[in-house]
């Protein structure tokens, strides 16, 4: 049962963090703020 509950947390911690990047990087203004906000979320992984 603590497993089950364990990885459907995860899961839904993992959604919330894929959310976050997302909206972030959709709020890049062109390509180069784009590219420039993927590497910093790379390098901060």
């Amino acid at each position: 049962m603590f497993a089950y509950f364990f990885l459907a947390l995860r899961d839904l911690l993992d959604c919330a963090e894929h959310s976050r990047r997302d909206a972030y990087l959709a709020e890049a203004v062109d390509m180069v703020e784009l590219e420039r906000r993927m590497r910093l979320l790379d390098a901060n992984d």
